[in-house]
């Protein structure tokens, strides 16, 4: 699926492709499946965890599986973070590095300390090597957003706050689809 290009394909090109990713004919798409057709550039496979969130997102009877309408939905999502992706990798080397990731949260709306960003660095550069690929990139963004939204529903004030317990902590992050 490595053709991921702008301006969306069409039905009959998306069921094609469908077919060729349901690779035991059934009717549906599970995490091996996307995950094998999916590419990030590097020639590497695509990072699980981002393809079971990707999954978890579209699949709306949550058993770990999407069907052609969702697979249309991913694919539109899968573009439009590659199209953002690629507008943030100011050198085409294909990954982000610290500062193209500072920009790329800076124009989300994210105000996060050098400190914050050199962590989700760390946490999202699963080669060590100081960049963030591509699919790694959908994960932190996934992340950040989900956690983001987690403690919006807790600062009622909208202060920037929130005073939480333990229990009320673990039970917000585990409760969390990520």
């Amino acid at each position: 699926m490595s053709q991921f290009a702008s301006p969306m394909p069409s039905r009959e090109f998306l069921w094609n492709v469908f077919q060729r990713v349901d690779r035991d004919r059934s009717g549906y798409i599970n995490v091996d499946e996307l995950q094998s057709a999916l590419s990030n550039g590097t020639w590497s496979p695509f990072n699980p965890e981002t393809v079971r969130l990707m999954i978890g997102m579209f699949d709306k009877s949550n058993q770990g599986r999407i069907t052609f309408d969702n697979f249309s939905a991913l694919w539109k999502y899968v573009t439009d973070w590659q199209n953002c992706f690629r507008s943030f990798d100011r050198d085409n080397s294909g990954n982000i590095d610290r500062n193209e990731m500072k920009t790329a949260l800076t124009s989300f709306g994210y105000r996060l300390s050098d400190q914050l960003v050199e962590t989700l660095m760390r946490k999202f550069d699963r080669h060590g090597n100081g960049t963030i690929l591509f699919d790694d990139f959908i994960q932190c963004s996934i992340s950040l957003h989900t956690l983001t939204a987690a403690f919006r529903q807790l600062d009622t004030d909208q202060d920037g706050v929130i005073q939480i317990h333990y229990d009320q902590f673990l039970s917000m992050v585990f409760s969390l689809k990520m």
